[in-house]
C-alpha cells in the first residue's frame, strides 16, 4: 500500500481548466502569422542588506513566423537591439557601439536555443514566441491549477493559472476574452535565492502589416564587430587593479 500511494502521489496533478486555458493561449498566439507587443520585465538581484533589489527593462517585440524576430530593449540596464532575419542573428549595443553577428538556423525556436547556448542571450518571453507555446509551457509539468480571475492586470479581465515543474514555479495571467498572456511571474527551483522574474505583456497587435526591412539589423553598420559569445567575467586580478585605482 505505501508503494502504491507513493506512485499515485508522483503522478502529475494537472487541473483540466488550467490546461484548457494554456491551450487556448497557445492557440491565440500561433493563429497569428505575425505579432507585436511590449514586454516590461522586472528582475531581482541580491542586495548587501538581504532583500532583493529590482530592476527593469522594456522591450518592443516584433515577430513573424516562422523565422523573423526583432527585440529592441531599453530600461535600467544597457540598451540593446536584437534582430533575426531567418539567416543571421545580429546583437547590437548602441551605447558601446558594439555589434555581434552570427549565422542562424531557419526557425525562431532553433535560433533562440543557439543564442542562449552560444551567447547567453535569453528573453523572458521566449516560451510564447516559439512555434508551440502550449508545449513549451506544459512539458514536464507536475502541477497545474486554476486560481481565479483578476481585473487589475493588463487593463482587462484575466484568468490566473499556476504551473509547476521540477525546474520552476510560474503564475500566468491570461486575457479572459482574447486568451493572450498579460503577465508571467516565475521562480526557478535551481536558484537558492528564489529570485523572482516577472514580465508584463501589453500593446498586443496580431497580424500587423510589417515592412520587409523591419527585421534587418538597425544602426549597426559602423559599429565595432565582436564575437557572438557569452560575456567573459573580469578576472580577479583585473578587478583588484580597478579597485586599487578607484581607491586612489
Amino acid at each position: 500500500k505505501p508503494a502504491r500511494s507513493a506512485a499515485k502521489s508522483a503522478q502529475p496533478e494537472l487541473e483540466a481548466k488550467a490546461i484548457d486555458l494554456l491551450r487556448a493561449m497557445g492557440g491565440a498566439l500561433t493563429t497569428a502569422n505575425s505579432m507585436s507587443f511590449t514586454a516590461v520585465t522586472t528582475y531581482e538581484s541580491p542586495s548587501s542588506v538581504g532583500p532583493a533589489l529590482a530592476y527593469g527593462t522594456t522591450s518592443e517585440v516584433l515577430l513573424q513566423r516562422p523565422d523573423r524576430l526583432r527585440v529592441l530593449t531599453l530600461g535600467d540596464g544597457p540598451a540593446s537591439e536584437f534582430s533575426y532575419d531567418g539567416k543571421t542573428i545580429t546583437a547590437f549595443a548602441p551605447a558601446e557601439n558594439l555589434v555581434a553577428v552570427a549565422p542562424a538556423p531557419p526557425t525562431i525556436d532553433a535560433m533562440l536555443k543557439q543564442a542562449f547556448d552560444n551567447a547567453a542571450i535569453y528573453f523572458p518571453f521566449a516560451d510564447i514566441v516559439g512555434s508551440d507555446p502550449f508545449k513549451a509551457l506544459t512539458e514536464g509539468l507536475t502541477k497545474a491549477f486554476y486560481i481565479g480571475q483578476s481585473k487589475v492586470v493588463g487593463g482587462t479581465t484575466t484568468e490566473m493559472v499556476a504551473i509547476a515543474s521540477d525546474q520552476m514555479f510560474m503564475q500566468i495571467w491570461i486575457g479572459a476574452d482574447d486568451k493572450l498572456p498579460r503577465k508571467m511571474r516565475a521562480v526557478f527551483r535551481g536558484d537558492p535565492l528564489r529570485l523572482r522574474h516577472q514580465v508584463e505583456l501589453s500593446n498586443w497587435k496580431l497580424d500587423p502589416v510589417i515592412a520587409a526591412e523591419a527585421f534587418a539589423a538597425m544602426n549597426a553598420a559602423n559599429a565595432k564587430k565582436i564575437a557572438f559569445a557569452a560575456p567573459k567575467p573580469v578576472p580577479p586580478a583585473k578587478k583588484a587593479t580597478k579597485a586599487s585605482a578607484n581607491a586612489k
